[in-house]
């Protein structure tokens, strides 16, 4: 047993320890994935399933299914990345941990939302990656010096070390600051993020030839992580996936607010 373990009851008794999700009080012993979120917010988070788009993972209903198994944006609109990976399927209890990790400063969720996601990253079936290189995406330097970290640099940190695999927190740069992408559609929203992200001159090299993990915290319409992609395979990424905290299904656009696409 470690000192932790030991300790564990004391620090409950003294720290109760409150869900994410809703507030309530939980205890460590019966709290799930190391989260901490209480047994009903566990019920009700939504985890990606079948039958669902094999390129993006968006949930499909029973008239959209084909042989291809491709959504119909996908099919309109073939992605640059190689496939989504994503730990839920965006809904309140998800939002709520997004809000308290995003925008009220917990950061400390960040460790066990990353391992989360490296857990659930078998399950979206995107093949085997080769000495994969995982990286965030980025802020613009104004909003990371206001909000004081990345939210996706930490979850790529948890997800990485969860998963073995390399760490680059810094290869992708947002060279210029977007303003909001409320109200835009799908084609709106590219160009708006079209060259506002690029490859570090220095971690070109790095990245030729070799997979890429890219993370993100949430992925809506996909217009800013489809600038990273767009960025990584003109540096010769080989393949790019992403891994998402959350997919934000169709039914769910526009986009929530406070969560994906906002100015950076």
């Amino acid at each position: 047993m470690s000192i932790r373990q030991a300790f564990a009851p004391l620090v409950d008794f003294a720290f109760p320890a409150r869900c994410p999700s809703c507030g309530e009080g939980v205890m460590g012993s019966d709290t799930h994935w190391d989260e901490g979120l209480c047994g009903a917010c566990w019920g009700r988070l939504q985890l990606p399933g079948q039958p669902s788009c094999r390129n993006c993972q968006i949930p499909l209903a029973s008239d959209e299914l084909t042989a291809e198994r491709i959504c119909r944006f996908c099919a309109l609109d073939a992605p640059l990345h190689d496939g989504i990976a994503a730990a839920t399927i965006y809904g309140p209890v998800s939002r709520e941990i997004l809000l308290a990790l995003k925008h009220a400063g917990r950061f400390a969720l960040a460790g066990p939302m990353g391992r989360f996601m490296a857990l659930r990253f078998a399950a979206a079936g995107l093949g085997e990656l080769v000495d994969p290189l995982v990286m965030p995406v980025p802020l613009h330097p104004t909003r990371l010096w206001k909000r004081g970290y990345n939210q996706s640099a930490l979850l790529g940190k948890a997800f990485a070390r969860q998963q073995g695999w390399a760490f680059t927190p810094d290869a992708l740069r947002r060279i210029r600051r977007t303003p909001s992408l409320d109200g835009l559609d799908r084609k709106e929203r590219r160009d708006v993020l079209s060259g506002a992200i690029r490859t570090r001159d220095d971690a070109t090299a790095s990245i030729a030839g070799r997979d890429v993990v890219l993370v993100d915290d949430v992925v809506t319409s996909g217009a800013t992580s489809g600038a990273c992609v767009a960025a990584l395979k003109q540096a010769g990424a080989r393949r790019v996936v992403i891994a998402c905290y959350a997919r934000v299904a169709p039914a769910a656009e526009p986009k929530p607010a406070f969560i994906d696409d906002d100015p950076e």
